[in-house]
């Protein structure tokens, strides 16, 4: 099959679908690897690196339009999303598109992939089960962002996250709070922790105090038996009642007065991000404090923060809304997701090198958007 990978045109995306090592293992197992030219600059992965590894690098017209599958980081670009470019109507009918495609936020894209005939896989819907690990992209690149995070409220906050004991005297050691325990926040958590930070941690699961524990962290318990409650089937965390989300501010609240550094990560699947910490709450911080907003993206966990921007309070607390952290580390980011994609590759292509769509297959069934000029998703079919 011919398999394409192609230059990321969103702002903020300095990704690649396809390492230079993935490209070898597809090229090995006897697909025809096409990668437009410069589509790997970003990640520092050359074109000779591809074509060493066995790629063949063209220009952008054969990339889209000689594939039988597309891989892509972002969702292809509509018609004036990109200076003129429109992705979509590069689009081959009858290929195969596989990326992280946001079908929950933008439902109306993915009507437009079964209109142009195209077969939408979403990286981001693969479900949380043992055997999916190795394609879980949100795990992978929730991880790097957790890690970056830290990275970048150390270098905003204007003292050191350790305690230092030294002649002049003693520097008392950061705090930090972590709000969301899942991928990102536990490696918030065990990052601040290497750092030297008193680490404290909340989430609405109770299942996550151990893992936050386990890292060397306090937990903060609003209500065990409400906790047991909040966590679905596939490990993602619900939508909490006005009740908990209610007491919860109030507990967060006095714990951020003492809190120096804050790591908001929470999100819902499919919806608006929880606000966690509102304007009122910030107002009552200490000056010099750092709040990192990871879903500002979705609307964000902070009232106040900006997507791509960092902003001052007034009463001098410093709050950043990174609009793409894994793409901060794009090299490390581009490796691991392209590790996710070729694992899933595995499932959608047979041994005779053929396409094999086994909607029985729950991981399957779980990430197709659309097939044969329909959308079939069960969450987006008939919206």
């Amino acid at each position: 099959m011919k398999i394409s990978v192609v230059t990321e045109r969103r702002a903020h995306e300095k990704r690649v679908a396809a390492s230079p090592d993935t490209v070898k293992r597809l090229a090995g197992q006897g697909h025809e690897v096409l990668v437009e030219a410069g589509a790997g600059a970003g990640s520092a992965y050359t074109d000779a690196a591809y074509q060493s590894a066995g790629g063949k690098i063209v220009d952008r017209a054969a990339a889209y339009g000689g594939a039988d599958i597309l891989l892509k980081v972002q969702r292809p670009l509509g018609n004036g999303e990109g200076g003129g470019l429109d992705e979509m109507a590069l689009l081959r009918r009858g290929s195969v598109l596989v990326g992280l495609l946001s079908p929950l936020q933008q439902k109306d894209q993915v009507a437009a992939y079964a209109k142009a005939g195209v077969t939408a896989f979403a990286m981001e819907l693969v479900p949380r089960i043992t055997r999916a690990q190795t394609m879980d992209v949100l795990s992978s690149q929730a991880n790097l962002a957790g890690y970056k995070a830290v990275l970048e409220a150390a270098a905003a906050f204007g003292r050191a996250f350790p305690m230092m004991m030294t002649a002049a005297g003693t520097i008392a050691p950061a705090r930090a709070l972590v709000m969301g325990a899942g991928v990102a926040g536990l490696q918030a958590i065990a990052t601040a922790r290497r750092l030297g930070a008193i680490v404290s941690a909340t989430d609405v699961r109770l299942a996550a105090k151990e893992q936050v524990e386990s890292l060397g962290a306090t937990f903060l318990v609003v209500d065990l038996e409400a906790m047991k409650q909040m966590e679905t089937a596939s490990g993602y965390a619900k939508e909490a009642s006005e009740d908990f989300q209610r007491r919860q501010r109030e507990h967060v609240a006095e714990a951020l007065k003492k809190t120096d550094i804050v790591i908001t990560t929470a999100l819902i699947p499919g919806r608006k991000a929880p606000v966690l910490i509102t304007q009122d709450m910030v107002a009552n911080m200490r000056p010099g404090s750092v709040i990192v907003d990871l879903a500002v993206e979705q609307g964000g966990n902070v009232e106040g923060a900006e997507y791509g921007k960092t902003v001052a309070t007034a009463n001098g607390v410093t709050i950043l809304g990174p609009a793409n952290l894994p793409s901060d580390i794009a090299v490390d980011a581009s490796q691991l997701y392209a590790r996710n994609v070729l694992a899933f590759l595995a499932l959608i292509v047979d041994k005779e090198k053929n396409l094999h769509i086994d909607t029985n297959d729950e991981i399957v069934k779980a990430t197709l958007l659309t097939r044969d000029g329909a959308v079939v998703h069960p969450q987006l079919a008939g919206a």
